[in-house]
């Protein structure tokens, strides 16, 4: 029977959590492995796409030979930690919802997508609208959404296979709803949401109407739509 090496790879990455880049040699004396069972490890994480090597950072004045390799983890990496920081976040949120009201939540909704909103523009101002849901698709993809387009009798169908902020978004989905209102902004026309990743379903769906289509705002996940 094979022996299951997870819950030591799972260690070797916390430790790089908790002490940043590390060196193969640090992390075998700090948890206890030989130098080729970390190499071991490493190599299989570095596979997966959860560590990536980089030379390491020298203060002062470098010494002869070739500076030590050092280990870093990856933002997919990091995403297997996400957890701990999803139920700060929720806290968070809870605390502004019950102190300051629904409409705060919704402000900071907002307010968060800020910075990507302005890249996602820069993106998009050139464009012919017809062309926009194929770049916006592509400039989220760039930002880590995973995004995808298909066209339908309608307009079309944009899909996001990934959410970074799904496990909090279960419980405050104007999260959702901010980053609809997003899209509607960009493109000019009123979108609508047929699926999220937070309310369970496979993949963020989005329907994107011909750009014919006069412009209102977005409606929430599952709902029908409410225009301004």
């Amino acid at each position: 029977m094979s022996h299951d090496d997870s819950p030591t790879r799972a260690r070797v990455a916390e430790a790089i959590l908790r002490g940043g880049p590390s060196t193969a040699a640090a992390l075998a004396r700090e948890l206890d492995l030989t130098p080729a069972a970390i190499r071991r490890h490493l190599d299989h994480l570095v596979g997966e796409g959860m560590l990536e090597p980089r030379e390491q950072r020298i203060l002062g004045q470098r010494g002869r030979g070739r500076p030590a390799k050092v280990f870093a983890l990856t933002d997919a990496g990091r995403g297997q930690f996400a957890h701990a920081y999803d139920e700060i976040a929720v806290d968070a949120l809870a605390f502004v919802r019950d102190t300051m009201g629904d409409d705060a939540v919704k402000r900071f909704a907002s307010h968060r997508l800020d910075d990507l909103r302005a890249r996602l523009a820069v993106r998009l101002a050139d464009l012919e609208p017809s062309a926009r849901p194929a770049a916006l698709a592509d400039a989220l993809s760039a930002e880590g959404f995973a995004a995808s387009t298909s066209n339908t009798p309608a307009g079309t169908q944009m899909c996001q296979h990934h959410c970074p902020v799904a496990h909090v978004a279960e419980q405050f989905p104007q999260l959702c709803e901010a980053e609809a209102e997003m899209f509607a902004g960009l493109l000019g026309t009123h979108v609508q949401r047929l699926a999220t990743i937070a309310h369970g379903d496979g993949v963020c769906t989005t329907h994107l109407p011909d750009p014919a289509t006069p412009t209102h705002s977005t409606s929430s996940p599952h709902a029908e739509k409410v225009t301004s």
